[in-house]
């Protein structure tokens, strides 16, 4: 039987296991994808404590599959379901967890595969690189402008810096010492995370910051709100809808469609993007690349080889 990496009940690692799952038939709307790579994010491991994402509601049966993100190969196609076919490599969202060697996704957050992306890098496109595209763009600063991403070496952070660079956008990355070398080679101006981080912030941008992409919340967000001059300009993928909301400015809205999945795979295309998939673990080691993930200290993005060819 296919294998799956699950977590059984909600709590830590103790909850995770390798089992043996029922390969999953596809429903109207759905593709059904022999998994060739998959995505390791921290919300991953929030979801297995008990966190939703805004939106989310209902009860989950467990074993619960732990990953959100996929790419691979359409091995059926369920009624409904135009513009692919079996044998096309996609990638997208998976509709129940994306650790798996069959995972379902939803045909409308699917999209094509360029011949030119890998499958790892794929992989690693419709969580981080789609949020950090979503968020860039609902900030639409114009070239020129400075922006402010905190949080900036994780894998959202890594992949605003570039979109925003991309657009010819000035970043200031507030991260931790260990991530200075990777933020400076992609164009950023780095800030160490810390103690006075917003003196050095003013000192990198003595005019200002145009715009904020925040992926820490808490006190960080609170302290970065201040140094932006135009608080609508203001946008968090780290706090609560809320909590942004009462400073001013915004939780990032996810489009969630195909078209955003497209776009951030023409930027790895062209070169603009580099999802810098540093660590790849196969599956039977998905609590290792998981807990990578959960410590902060991975550099880049880790990603689990499943299928042949990833």
């Amino acid at each position: 039987m296919p294998k799956a990496y699950v977590f059984t009940r909600y709590g830590g690692p103790e909850t995770e296991a390798l089992v043996d799952l029922e390969r999953p038939r596809p429903g109207p709307g759905q593709v059904l994808v022999a998994v060739r790579a998959a995505g390791v994010n921290p919300v991953d491991g929030k979801q297995r404590t008990g966190f939703r994402r805004p939106g989310e509601s209902g009860g989950r049966a467990f074993p619960v599959v732990l990953g959100n993100e996929a790419s691979g190969v359409v091995a059926q196609t369920g009624a409904d379901v135009t513009g692919f076919a079996a044998g096309d490599e996609v990638f997208g969202s998976a509709v129940a967890g994306g650790y798996a060697a069959y995972v379902l996704s939803a045909a409308d957050v699917t999209a094509h595969k360029p011949a030119e992306l890998s499958f790892a890098d794929a992989a690693t496109l419709p969580a981080a690189a789609a949020t950090a595209y979503d968020g860039v763009h609902r900030l639409g600063l114009p070239a020129g402008a400075t922006l402010l991403v905190t949080g900036a070496g994780g894998g959202v952070g890594v992949a605003v810096v570039q979109i925003a660079r991309a657009l010819g956008v000035r970043v200031v990355g507030v991260a931790s010492a260990g991530k200075k070398e990777l933020l400076e080679s992609l164009g950023a101006v780095h800030v160490p995370a810390g103690a006075g981080w917003t003196d050095a912030v003013r000192a990198a941008a003595p005019e200002g910051v145009d715009g904020v992409y925040d992926l820490v919340g808490g006190e960080v967000l609170h302290e970065a709100a201040g140094l932006v001059r135009d608080r609508s300009r203001l946008v968090t993928a780290g706090a609560p809808a809320g909590e942004v909301e009462r400073l001013g400015g915004a939780r990032v809205a996810r489009a969630r469609d195909a078209a955003v999945l497209r776009a951030v795979a023409d930027l790895v295309v062209r070169g603009d993007l580099d999802p810098h998939v540093t660590r790849r673990f196969p599956l039977e080691r998905a609590g290792e690349a998981l807990r990578e993930v959960e410590s902060g200290h991975a550099v880049g993005k880790v990603v689990l080889e499943i299928g042949a060819g990833a």
